[in-house]
């Protein structure tokens, strides 16, 4: 026993630095290789940027935990976390009006801060020049800190007088940068930031003020986590009220949106790469055991068993795809760094080292690659009679043989869905494609039987009746061949698609053209005159709603309160009142997922997918709202997907009709504002009353993570399209030996060399645009499948991909066969037919 494993280790290492040598593992190795790289740059990337955003989420949360609540936070909080040695500091927050001395108001986000703020990250300030350093404190009683935006709209400077309520406070210093400004509604106007001694004298805090405490906690990592996960359990269970606890998913919602959609993106190409890797190394380790039946053949005439021939082949592959995954890990961990500066922007600090993850799952899928595509066919060569290799064929699939693949392609799956990050975009990549390999076989197949069929006469042109029946002599050649082109272009169409209608499609959820501004409280009788000022700046498309406020009172006739939920967010939603809204024709930018949406049907109601899960909300439910004493009764007729990162106007509640009759109302718009200076501060004037949000720096740094992403997507697009080239000249060439021996043959039979370019010609152009046509076909619904489910926008392909597809096919197997089949014609006859005899 031991003899035969030294045997079959040394024969394994003969074999595998001879073929090294005379580069018949290349192929193999190369397609491992860029697999394991793509895979792993993106899995390095990855590691790094979720632990650079779960150590900078502390940051942009002011600490280690966050608990917010409506009213002063409670004591058994507070208690929990002195029990537990935080440090904790608590910030009040609410919006307010301030005015200037000459009379100018501004809704701004007022933050009153205690010492100690923040306890996590640093307050950036201007208070000379303009110069930006960190705070040093907070700000000195009878003093405020504002944000650059106020001044200019104001028309103050530094050293100016700012009334807060009843207060008149002196502005010390311009914001640069503060750590825990979240993304809340309220917190994109304007920052005021005081000291917390000074707001009792500003009389905005009475009994009924709607105010929002923040009490950070800072400590042992392990004691903090342990906070959060009890003061969550106590939210959840009802033990206290109004409280929940921030995470950085709460706190930037538009821009987790974004990193999701980014990495979905990277982790899709990388999973294209794999798979076209997979058919690579599946036609090179077939092409690898026809080269290398004449070697096996004789050592099993000279008596070598197939035992030791099984696990010298086992050993050579193992050692190769041990080899070509660890120098694809080593690019991938080069290549990484690529992604690190073309998406900077992201984190504005440097990233955490990387884990050890990417690199056990790097050689997982290098491993599993030649496991599953590559062993299979070559261990078959061990394990057929000696006659039978002898006369150049393998046989059927042997039980052995069939397991390993089998539990190669199990292993290669999961690796997919580990690598994806993302069950539905893993499950569509893999399913997508393990049915489309199915059906390529069948049309395959079902256009041999037709070629077979309709072969053409003795009159047809003497290329065409080679050509055809070339490609009907050999159909498990032609199916596999075709199969394997069909599988690499439609990875190859893919990527297209994602490059230019997908990545479209995603830029248009949130386009350059996006609203950047929001108003709100536009009173009916300003109605007229509002859109009347928006046309004078040019202003020329906009949404505009009514906002209607109104508070769910019962479902299906039964009264219901805030203590019927076990969630936080469903009692406070239940809790407070909604923002409703009336549309006589469906949003353009909400897509109807259940249901159906009717233009003016009276009591009917389209709810936002999202609330209606964490209500318990379904079609037909049939809601009362009380809008200002008057309860209405509705049903839900369609639900709703609201994209919240969109910057559009939306609403949880529309009615879809034109107007509600006899209910208060205000409107609210939202519009790209236009470039004229001091449109803000005239639109304001003009209505004071209004509340107008300045979207734009919210929108520019989401536009600007989208170009980020897209300039990663095509560095790794590289990647992928190398391996789809590669496909495709493994498959023109997986037949090259017998497409010379038959060349040859007809050579000697007095074919000239211009007739047999023409029959190679016709035959790559017709594999080729049938290829192309269904790898089209297919990427179309599979592309569907995934901006549907897996990025979650509409996309709508166009309806000559196919044709364009199976020009591209037929274009591209012309070329590679041009490329990897030139020496098939120029090979001497003699030479050839001495070859395949041996």
């Amino acid at each position: 026993m031991k003899s035969n494993w030294h045997l079959a280790i040394g024969l394994g290492w003969r074999n595998l630095w001879r073929d090294l040598r005379a580069g018949e593992l290349r192929l193999l190795m190369f397609s491992v290789t860029l697999a394991v790289a793509a895979l792993t740059a993106v899995g390095f990337f990855a590691d790094r940027l979720q632990a650079g955003l779960w150590r900078d989420a502390r940051l942009l949360l002011g600490g280690d935990a966050v608990i917010v609540s409506d009213k002063p936070t409670p004591a058994a909080i507070e208690a929990q976390a002195d029990k537990r040695s935080l440090v904790r500091n608590t910030s009040v927050n609410f919006p307010t009006m301030a005015l200037s001395a000459s009379g100018a108001s501004k809704l701004v986000a007022l933050k009153a801060v205690s010492p100690g703020y923040p306890l996590r990250g640093q307050v950036q300030i201007i208070q000379v020049g303009q110069t930006v350093q960190v705070a040093q404190g907070i700000p000195a009683p009878g003093q405020v800190w504002v944000d650059p935006g106020l001044l200019e709209s104001l028309g103050l400077a530094r050293g100016d007088v700012l009334q807060v309520g009843e207060s008149r406070l002196t502005i010390s210093a311009s914001i640069a940068q503060e750590p825990d400004r979240g993304a809340g509604f309220m917190n994109f106007s304007p920052r005021v930031m005081l000291n917390q001694a000074d707001l009792k004298a500003t009389g905005l805090v009475q009994a009924a003020s709607r105010l929002t405490y923040r009490m950070a906690v800072t400590g042992e990592d392990k004691q903090a986590k342990a906070f959060a996960a009890w003061a969550r359990e106590q939210s959840d269970s009802g033990a206290v009220r109004g409280v929940q606890v921030e995470s950085l998913e709460s706190g930037r919602p538009e821009m987790r949106q974004t990193l999701d959609r980014a990495g979905k993106f990277l982790n899709l190409i990388a999973l294209l790469a794999a798979l076209l890797c997979a058919v690579a190394v599946a036609l090179a380790a077939r092409t690898f055991a026809a080269r290398h039946l004449d070697g096996c053949a004789l050592l099993r005439v000279l008596g070598q068993s197939q035992r030791t021939l099984t696990l010298s082949y086992a050993f050579e592959f193992v050692s190769a795809g041990l080899l070509a995954s660890l120098l694809g890990v080593l690019l991938g961990w080069l290549f990484h760094h690529a992604f690190v500066w073309f998406l900077a922007g992201l984190i504005d600090t440097q990233l955490p080292a990387a884990s050890w993850h990417p690199v056990a799952l790097g050689l997982g899928m290098g491993l599993t690659l030649l496991l599953a595509f590559g062993l299979p066919p070559v261990l078959q060569l061990a394990q057929v009679p000696p006659l039978r290799v002898i006369r150049r064929d393998v046989g059927a699939l042997r039980p052995a043989a069939a397991g390993v693949m089998l539990l190669g392609l199990a292993g290669f799956a999961v690796a997919l869905l580990l690598a994806s990050s993302d069950v539905t975009l893993g499950m569509i990549t893999v399913g997508g494609f393990a049915l489309a390999a199915a059906v390529f076989a069948g049309g395959s197949a079902l256009a041999l039987k037709l070629i077979a069929r309709l072969m053409p006469g003795e009159n047809a042109p003497r290329w065409l009746l080679l050509a055809t029946r070339q490609v009907a002599a050999r159909p498990v050649n032609a199916m596999v061949q075709t199969s394997a082109l069909s599988l690499g272009l439609l990875a190859l169409v893919l990527l297209v698609l994602l490059r230019t209608d997908l990545i479209n499609s995603w830029r248009q959820a949130t386009p350059a053209n996006a609203p950047d501004r929001i108003v709100i409280n536009v009173q009916p009788e300003q109605a007229t005159d509002f859109q009347a000022a928006l046309a004078q700046a040019g202003v020329q498309a906009y949404d505009w709603f009514p906002m209607i406020r109104g508070r769910l009172v019962a479902i299906n006739g039964r009264t219901i309160t805030p203590s019927d939920y076990p969630q936080e967010r469903a009692r406070r939603l239940i809790d407070r009142e909604f923002n409703l809204s009336t549309s006589a024709q469906q949003p353009a930018h909400n897509l109807v997922v259940e249901g159906q949406w009717t233009d003016n049907e009276v009591n009917a109601l389209s709810v936002e997918a999202g609330i209606a899960t964490t209500l318990g909300l379904k079609l037909g439910d049939r809601l009362q709202f009380d809008v200002a004493g008057v309860v209405t009764e509705s049903r839900i007729t369609s639900l709703r997907k609201v994209d919240w990162g969109s910057m559009r106007a939306n609403f949880f509640v529309v009615y879809p009709v034109a107007n509600l009759p006899d209910v208060p109302r205000t409107y609210m718009t939202a519009f790209k504002g236009p470039s004229q200076p001091g449109f803000d501060n005239a639109l304001v004037q003009q209505f004071p009353n209004i509340t107008n949000v300045d979207m734009r720096a919210t929108l520019q740094q989401v536009q600007n993570v989208m170009d980020q992403v897209i300039r990663a997507v095509e560095f790794l697009f590289a990647f992928t399209l190398l391996a789809g080239l590669m496909v495709l000249l493994a498959a023109v060439t997986s037949t090259r030996e017998d497409r010379a021996r038959e060349f040859a043959i007809m050579r000697a039979l007095g074919a000239s060399g211009a007739l047999l370019a023409q029959v190679q010609r016709a035959e790559l152009w017709g594999v080729g645009l049938l290829a192309g046509f269904m790898a089209s076909s297919a990427a179309m619904a599979v592309g569907w499948a995934m901006a549907k489910y897996a990025f979650e926008f509409n996309w709508t392909p166009a309806w000559y991909v196919p044709l364009l597809g199976a020009l591209a096919g037929g274009l591209l197997a012309w070329a590679a066969g041009w490329w990897g089949l030139a020496g098939v014609l120029k090979q001497p006859v003699a030479h050839t037919l001495r070859q395949s005899a041996l």
